[in-house]
């Protein structure tokens, strides 16, 4: 009987067995047939970024040497070569407050830490020559000297008195062709007294006929 009894036990533990083990397998089938594949990775790695773009010349023209000068070491390494934009290309010891008149390389062209760099400068109240380079700064156009007038035509002096128009000589003893109406005339024009033969001189000036007219 007690047998019997183990048997049955047995047969009870082995059919829960069975029926855990099917449930977990039909579990585990589910699971497997039923699950989601998981979100795929995106297709490319974001892309690196893009190189920097390469330095450019900055505008300097216009500027003091100073100030020009720190900005285009910014992109560049090499020292600053400045030189007198008039001719001879003379520039003071001192010229951090010169004026850039040109530029070279010329206002955004591509540069690399080596590049040589030029800076034409003009002194102080001095104005920036018209020069060739990659940029430069116009001067104001020199004003035309004016034409000087020319002279005016000489003129003849008129004679102080006109002759007579009746076309007489004015009377024996008459010299030349200069006249006067009387001895006032003759005064005014400074002439008086007038000797006979001298111009001017007519008898009816010559009152008391002594050869001597107007000289009273």
């Amino acid at each position: 009987m007690s047998q019997r009894r183990g048997v049955a036990v047995v047969g009870v533990v082995g059919a829960v067995v069975l029926l855990v083990g099917g449930c977990g397998s039909g579990a585990a089938k589910k699971g497997a047939g039923g699950s989601k594949p998981a979100a795929a990775a995106s297709a490319s790695a974001p892309a690196s970024a893009s190189a920097s773009a390469p330095p450019v010349m900055p505008a300097v023209v216009g500027q003091t040497f100073a100030d020009a000068e720190a900005l285009v070491r910014q992109v560049v390494s090499t020292p600053v070569q400045a030189r007198g934009a008039k001719a001879g290309g003379v520039v003071a010891p001192e010229h951090g407050q010169w004026e850039v008149c040109s530029q070279n390389p010329a206002a955004g062209a591509a540069v690399t830490t080596g590049t040589a760099v030029e800076l034409s400068l003009a002194a102080p109240g001095t104005s920036c020559p018209a020069a060739p380079g990659a940029s430069s700064k116009p001067s104001a156009a020199p004003k035309s000297p004016s034409t000087p007038p020319s002279a005016p035509a000489p003129t003849r002096p008129k004679p102080a008195t006109e002759g007579p128009t009746d076309g007489s000589t004015g009377g024996s003893g008459a010299g030349g062709s200069v006249y006067y109406k009387n001895c006032d005339a003759a005064k005014a024009a400074g002439a008086a007294p007038i000797r006979r033969g001298q111009p001017g001189y007519r008898d009816a000036l010559d009152r008391d006929k002594d050869g001597i007219a107007c000289d009273k």
